[in-house]
C-alpha cells in the first residue's frame, strides 16, 4: 500500500501531468473498519483524488455519507453481471461500475441499454486474470496468509504443483508439467488490443488494465501501447508486438467472445524476451544520454528507447561512461548513473530496453 505523504507526492505529479488519480479502496471490510473509510475518504478528496475504486457496498454507503463530492466507482470485485445490479449502485450514488471478467460483450452491450446514459461502464481489456469469480479468491489467505480480497494476493495460483495421493505421501503422480511442476491453477493472460473499437460499441467508455506488483518497464509499455491504438497512431500488429516485448503469459480474450480458452497449457510459461536496460533521466543531448541502470548491458548491444506515442526505436551504444569519467566496457550493476552514446529525441523518463 501507500503512505498518506507517498499520496499525496503522487497526486501532485499526476495532476501536474494533466492525468486523474483514482485510489482504490475495494477491501472487503469488517464493522470496526467501516467507520474508518469516512476519514480517509475525506483525506483522499483533500488531496485532489479524482475517484476511489470500492467493491464493499457498506464502503460505498460510508464514503457517500461522510464524502458526498468523492466520485466512486465499483471494483470488478463487487461481481456486477447485470443491468439491476448497476443501477442499484447508480442510485445509492456510483459514477461508474467496472464490470465483472465473466461478462460477454453482447451480455456488456445489453447492460448498457439497461443503465441510465450518464453511469459508466468500464472493463478489463489487458493482464492477468484471477481463476475465481472477479478476484475474490480465498486461495491466497489460506496457503500464505494473505487475503485477495484485502488488497495482499500473493498470487498462490501461479505457484508449480505436483500431484500427490494422500495414503501414498512422498510419491508424485505424472501429469502434464516441466521441470518447475504443473501451474494447474494458472490462466492465461488478457490481451484484447485488437478489439479495443468492439468493446466501445458494447457501451464501454474506459478500458482497464491490470497492473498488481508490475514494473514501470511494463506499465508503460502496454499503456503506450493501448494509448496507441484508441489514437489510431499505429496499426495494431506492430502494437502486438510491444506487447510482447514485456514478461507475459499466452494471451486469450477471457470471456468476451465465447470459450474464455483460460487455462494454460502445463508446458507454457512467462514469455520473456526482452530485458528492460534503464531510465533516461535527461533528454539525449549531442550524442549522449544520462540512464540510471536496472540490468545488465554492454558497449557495442543494440538497445531500444521506448517513447510516449511512439514503438520502441532502435539504436547502437558504443560508449559506457561512469560518474568518474571512466570509460567501462559493460555496465552490470543496477541503479547507477551512466551517460552512453544514444541518438538525440530520447527523452527524460523513456525506458531503454533490449532484446535476450
Amino acid at each position: 500500500g501507500f503512505t498518506r505523504e507517498a499520496l499525496t507526492q503522487a497526486s501532485r505529479e499526476i495532476h501536474a501531468a494533466g492525468r486523474k488519480l483514482y485510489v482504490t479502496v475495494n477491501c472487503f471490510a469488517f464493522s470496526d473498519e467501516i467507520p474508518q473509510l469516512g476519514e480517509y475518504a475525506r483525506f483522499l478528496k483533500e488531496i485532489g483524488t479524482d475517484a476511489v475504486i470500492v467493491s464493499d457496498i457498506g464502503a460505498i454507503a460510508q464514503i457517500r455519507e461522510e464524502c458526498p463530492d468523492l466520485d466512486i466507482h465499483v471494483s470488478t470485485q463487487a461481481n456486477c453481471m447485470n443491468a439491476r445490479a448497476a443501477r442499484v449502485y447508480y442510485d445509492i450514488g456510483v459514477k461508474r461500475v467496472v464490470l465483472a471478467r465473466e461478462l460477454s460483450l453482447e451480455r456488456i452491450a445489453e447492460i448498457r441499454a439497461n443503465t441510465p446514459e450518464d453511469l459508466e461502464l468500464e472493463a478489463f481489456v489487458h493482464g492477468a486474470m484471477c481463476m475465481s469469480y472477479s478476484g475474490r479468491c480465498l486461495l491466497s489467505a489460506y496457503l500464505a496468509g494473505r487475503s485477495g480480497n484485502r488488497g495482499e494476493c500473493a498470487q498462490t495460483c501461479r505457484w508449480n504443483y505436483y500431484l500427490m495421493e494422500e495414503k501414498r505421501p512422498g510419491e508424485y503422480f505424472k501429469i502434464e508439467e516441466d521441470e518447475r511442476g504443473s501451474a494447474i491453477l494458472s490462466s492465461k493472460e488478457l490481451c484484447c488490443i485488437e478489439h479495443l473499437k468492439a468493446f466501445e460499441d458494447a457501451g464501454i467508455c474506459s478500458f482497464k488494465i491490470e497492473g498488481r506488483m508490475r514494473t514501470p518497464f511494463y506499465t508503460a509499455t502496454v499503456v503506450n501501447a493501448y494509448r496507441m491504438a484508441i489514437d489510431g497512431t499505429a496499426p495494431v500488429e506492430a502494437l502486438k508486438k510491444e506487447l510482447d516485448t514485456v514478461s507475459h503469459r499466452p494471451f486469450c480474450t477471457g470471456f468476451y467472445f465465447g470459450d474464455p480458452d483460460q487455462l494454460l497449457p502445463d508446458t507454457a510459461g512467462y514469455v520473456r524476451d526482452w530485458l528492460f536496460v534503464a531510465t533516461a533521466l535527461e533528454d539525449s543531448k549531442n550524442g549522449s544520454l544520462k540512464i540510471e541502470t536496472r540490468n545488465p548491458f554492454a558497449a557495442g548491444d543494440t538497445l531500444e528507447f521506448l517513447s510516449p506515442g511512439r514503438t520502441g526505436v532502435p539504436f547502437p551504444v558504443s560508449s559506457i561512461v561512469n560518474e568518474d569519467g571512466e570509460v567501462l566496457e559493460r555496465s552490470a550493476t543496477p541503479m547507477r548513473v551512466l551517460t552512453i552514446s544514444a541518438p538525440d529525441g530520447v527523452r527524460a523518463g523513456d525506458i531503454l530496453r533490449k532484446k535476450i
